[in-house]
């Protein structure tokens, strides 16, 4: 049973990483060059939603052992929302 934990947790972390690692590209790509015409404001908004719920659950459901799904939805949550709010102000203040 203590295997299974051990996979448990190693499995998380490694999700973790990868999601992160997936993620901050599209963020960083972003806020360098502001350019959000070819981010699709529901999908990111969703994914952003998605990121927030799942770092409430992190906190929510033995925060003592889910560490990884917090601190990755975390990150994850900012950058989600840096990325929406050059996208808002891009799309609807920004006249092109």
């Amino acid at each position: 049973m203590e295997d299974q934990g051990t996979l448990f947790t190693i499995l998380g972390w490694v999700a973790s990483i990868t999601m992160i690692l997936g993620y901050l590209p599209q963020a960083i790509q972003t806020i360098r060059t502001l350019n959000t015409d070819g981010i699709a404001l529901p999908t990111f908004l969703m994914m952003g939603i998605g990121s927030v719920c799942f770092m409430l659950q992190g906190i929510l459901h033995q925060p003592d052992t889910l560490w990884a799904l917090f601190i990755t939805n975390l990150i994850t949550t900012i950058c989600s929302c840096i990325v929406f709010g050059i996208k808002i102000y891009n799309d609807f203040f920004k006249k092109k």
